[in-house]
Parts: C-alpha cells; sequence; structure tokens
C-alpha cells in the first residue's frame, strides 16, 4: 500500500545523503510518495515540498533525537507517527540505526511495526491579569531556568491549585516519561517506563537537600511561579526553542490531549535500549559480548 511520506534531516550527520539516496530510489519504485523539509530539497532531485501533516501518512526524520524532537513539532497535534532513523550516537528516542534503515523500511512498508502513542505536554505563560501569553507544546520536557546569571530562582510549584512547595533553584524540569531519560535524568530525576503517563518535577540543583523529584498523575495541572529571579528568566522546551518569562508570570504546564506517535519495530523494547544506550548491561554485559 502506497504511503506519503515526509523527510525532515539534519545535513551535519555523514549518513545523511546514503539514506536520501536510498529513499529516493527505493519509495517512488515501490509507490510512495515523497515529500521533503526545504533544507533537503538541494539533495534530492525531483523532490517536491513537505506537506502539510494532515497530508502525511508518516515522517521520516534523519538524525538524533534532537531531529526527531523537530519533527514532533511539525506534526503538532495530527495523528502522524513518526519513524526515526538515528544518524548519530545516543539516537533513544529513534526507531532504528541508518546502518539498518533499508531493512526497517522493508518491515515498515510491510506494515511489520507498532505506533507506541507518547504523552506530551502543553505550556502556557499566564500575565498577572489572567491573559494567555506563548503557548507550547513538549514530547520531553519544559524546563524553566535562569539566563546568564550566576544566582538561583526562588519558586512556588502548584499542582491544582495547591502549593506544593517553594524552593531556591538554578531551574526546574517538568518532564514527560519519554523526557525522563533526558535533561531530567542528568538533575537526578526518576526513569519513567515511557508508556507510563505521568509528570515528573525534578528541581535543578536545589538549595536545599529535601527537595526531591517528584512523579505527579498525569492529569495534574502544574503551576510554577518564580518569585525572586534575574532579570531574564527562560522556558525552553524540549531543549530547543522558548521564550522569556516576565516578571509577574506564571507557568502553566498540563497533559497535552494529543499524544506523539514513535514507531517501533519488533525486538527493540524501552529496557534494550536502556541497556545499549545508557549502559545498564554494566561489566557483565560487557563480558557477554567479549565472548560472543
Amino acid at each position: 500500500m502506497s504511503k506519503r511520506l515526509g523527510v525532515i534531516g539534519h545535513r551535519g550527520y555523514d549518513g545523511l545523503n546514503d539514506v536520501l539516496a536510498f529513499l529516493a530510489n527505493e519509495a517512488p519504485r515501490r509507490g510512495h510518495l515523497l515529500s521533503y523539509e526545504d533544507d533537503l530539497l538541494a539533495d534530492v532531485a525531483g523532490g517536491s515540498p513537505l506537506a502539510h501533516p494532515g497530508e502525511l501518512d508518516a515522517l521520516i526524520t534523519l538524525g538524533g533525537d534532537g531531529t526527531l524532537l523537530r519533527g514532533a513539532r511539525y506534526v503538532g497535534r495530527t495523528p502522524v507517527p513518526i519513524f526515526g532513523v538515528n544518524l548519530g550516537k545516543l539516537g533513544f528516542l529513534t526507531s532504528c540505526r541508518h546502518q539498518r534503515f533499508a531493512e526497517a523500511f522493508d518491515a515498515f512498508e510491510r506494515g511489520e511495526y507498532r505506533v507506541e502513542p507518547r504523552m506530551a505536554l502543553d505550556a502556557e505563560s499566564m500575565t498577572v491579569e489572567g491573559g494567555v501569553g506563548v503557548k507550547f507544546r513538549a514530547l520531553n520536557d519544559v524546563v524553566v531556568h535562569k539566563g546568564g546569571y550566576a544566582r538561583v530562582l526562588r519558586m512556588r510549584v502548584f499542582v491544582n491549585d495547591e502549593l506544593m512547595g517553594a524552593f531556591a533553584a538554578d531551574g526546574v524540569v517538568i518532564a514527560t516519561p519519554t523526557g525522563s531519560t533526558a535533561y531530567s535524568l542528568s538533575a537526578g530525576g526518576p526513569v519513567v517506563v515511557p508508556t507510563f503517563d505521568s509528570i515528573i518535577v525534578t528541581p535543578v540543583a536545589p538549595h536545599t537537600l529535601a527537595i526531591r523529584p517528584t512523579i505527579l498523575p498525569p492529569d495534574a495541572v502544574v503551576r510554577l511561579e518564580v518569585d525572586d529571579a534575574p532579570e531574564e528568566v527562560l522556558v525552553t522546551i524540549d531543549g530547543q526553542v522558548g521564550a522569556s518569562l516576565a516578571p509577574g508570570q506564571s507557568l502553566t504546564v498540563r497533559r497535552s490531549p494529543c499524544p506523539i506517535g514513535l514507531v517501533r519495530f519488533p525486538g527493540r523494547t524501552f529496557f534494550s535500549r536502556l541497556r545499549r544506550k545508557l549502559g545498564w548491561g554494566g561489566l557483565l554485559e560487557r563480558d557477554h559480548h567479549d565472548k560472543t
């Protein structure tokens, strides 16, 4: 069955041209229609511009996790699954390595995959008067942090309008289960199975040891108010885009009603990724591989 496939990619990876060449040769021959983001059109003879996500059956991202996160922003609230191809080293969110793309593409074409829904977050800033400021959507996390000042932020975090706590820290990470293995993990947060819907609140370098990361139910509404801060407080979405939080503004984060679908193939599980990507196998697994 023919598919309408969108393609976005990161030109900084060596394997990009090989995958683009494979797609350009094989996809049309098999009856699939390809469209490319503007930055890739010059590298593909006869390619068409990337269509509106609602006109696609799937989006192929060529790069690393950052490219996949960019693809997630592109598909927005449409139910377009993302087929991530890892051209880098980590690729924790991607569907396959580029060395196995031909094999994975065959399986994808045969329908031998599943789409795993991943919870996303909607974030919006609120003015003192209660008006809505900027709006964002995150697959990994929403981070509130200081700018270039060597001082801490004093914040209050509310959950469903109840004060959760007030603390001083370098910032706070509000993460999805998918984002639990990203910045939140580096800040001391827990690893959460990505299909276990929840919201993780992880302070960054809190100045009180009693302040610990907290896992909230998925329907929780988190509101963050900055009481004492340098001139610039930043809100960063998935480590890529963001805005400033003006004095007197608050930030509200809640579960998005529209999950993001990631393509998954048989045999590639969350725990196998932990062992392979984050080294959870340890010495035992290393020794096993050395003997085989």
